[in-house]
């Protein structure tokens, strides 16, 4: 089968970020499909226009659009619209037998549905975020007008469907809340790379003794975007907290976006940064692993919005298949995984004080962190494995491609 694929942000294992795209298309590449990735080129220099490579046999059309965390709202929309222009024009050009469009942005409905159109072959539409739920909680969507083109656009994209895939159940509960059919949205969570993600005690030994602030201290690490949705103020807060407690617990942050000038702000003012809070730079995809096995504990925190409970962070599925414990701090069906099948800590609704006086105990608890790392790698196994994810990603493919109008959705009941 010939596919289309639509994602803005794809990522190879060699760039930072999400590879869940790559992951999935690759998968579908070893079995017999013809895959072409539509995507963006965001480095600010580089080619212009449209470079075509051929990544583990994917073949990647990338349009040179400048994007990152740090620009304004007026910008991110600029770079938007100007990906869905051009990459409908691409996508209709080429030979297809179904479009799979993945967000976000929301604008990748545009070239999603365009396509479609013109090449009258069906649309998959994927869920990964509730847009434009969460940026109008945020207060970032106002405009009245830009509200209403948003939430138009959303309907236009699930009207235009064959079907629709969800990253969790509460995202594929707002779905349906907005008129589309249950029986053909189907839950395919972010999934767990255990083959990747194998602890390797070398690595973890070179990592921790490289930083002479770490050694053998216990690790609370966040690896991911610092973005306002994060709201990464709490760790600063928690490191505060764990020093004055006199706590051994380091804290690490990999990453960038658009907040970290003001976490770095915020920590030195707090008296923690180069103490117990410290923070590096974006890290390769492929190098997480070893960012993993050297950690004690991964954290998943976002701000507290009932619209952020339904998120299905790619940082909490690479925790489980590191076989690390979890800690994060809100609500939802991942915070009641956590503790339903005691895989790490939740800190939602609970004091600072409560907070890291049980991150203190349980990171130096060996007994604790074994058995909640197996709990964890037993999860990402039996639940969560990308393999068996992709294969259900294939099937709701070829069901739309045959134009099955009923998607079947056995999702386990462990994320349904």
């Amino acid at each position: 089968m010939k596919i289309t694929y639509i994602h803005q942000y794809f990522n190879t294992p060699s760039m930072p970020g999400s590879t869940r795209s790559y992951e999935m298309a690759r998968r579908l590449v070893a079995k017999g499909h013809h895959v072409t990735m539509v995507t963006s080129w965001r480095e600010g220099n580089g080619f212009k226009g449209w470079n075509v490579t051929d990544e583990s046999g994917i073949t990647v059309h990338w349009l040179h659009v400048p994007y990152s965390n740090n620009l304004n709202f007026k910008d991110r929309l600029i770079s938007f619209f100007k990906f869905a222009l051009f990459s409908s024009i691409r996508a209709t050009s080429l030979q297809s037998e179904i479009i799979f469009a993945t967000s976000t942005p929301l604008t990748i409905a545009i070239p999603g549905v365009f396509s479609s159109w013109i090449r009258k072959v069906p649309l998959v539409f994927e869920v990964r975020d509730l847009w434009p739920q969460i940026p109008i909680a945020m207060g970032v969507l106002k405009h009245p007008l830009l509200i209403t083109f948003a939430r138009a656009l959303e309907s236009w994209a699930y009207r235009n469907s064959s079907a629709v895939v969800a990253l969790s159940p509460g995202m594929k509960q707002a779905i349906v809340k907005s008129g589309y059919s249950p029986s053909r949205v189907v839950v395919i969570p972010n999934s767990s790379d255990n083959k990747e993600f194998v602890c390797d005690p070398e690595s973890s030994n070179q990592f921790r003794s490289s930083r002479p602030w770490l050694c053998d201290r216990p690790l609370l690490i966040y690896a991911g975007t610092f973005g306002l949705v994060n709201g990464l103020g709490y760790i600063v807060d928690l490191a505060k907290e764990l020093l004055s407690l006199g706590s051994e617990i380091q804290i690490l942050l990999v990453g960038d976006g658009s907040e970290l000038n003001s976490i770095l702000n915020k920590a030195r003012f707090a008296g923690v940064l180069q103490k117990n809070f410290f923070v590096e730079e974006s890290m390769a995809k492929n190098q997480i692993p070893i960012l993993f096995s050297a950690a004690t504990i991964c954290s998943c925190l976002f701000i507290d919005l009932p619209d952020m409970q339904s998120n299905s962070a790619n940082k909490f599925f690479d925790a489980l298949a590191a076989g690390k414990p979890v800690f994060l701090n809100f609500g939802g069906w991942m915070h009641d995984l956590v503790l339903e099948h005691h895989c790490g800590i939740s800190g939602w609704r609970r004091s600072l004080q409560d907070v890291a006086r049980e991150l203190d105990q349980r990171m130096h608890d060996s007994e604790w962190l074994d058995t909640a790392g197996r709990s964890a790698k037993t999860i990402a196994e039996e639940n969560f494995d990308r393999d068996l994810l992709a294969s259900k990603l294939e099937k709701v493919l070829i069901a739309a491609a045959e134009g099955r109008v009923h998607v079947s959705d056995q999702s386990p009941s462990i994320y349904s």
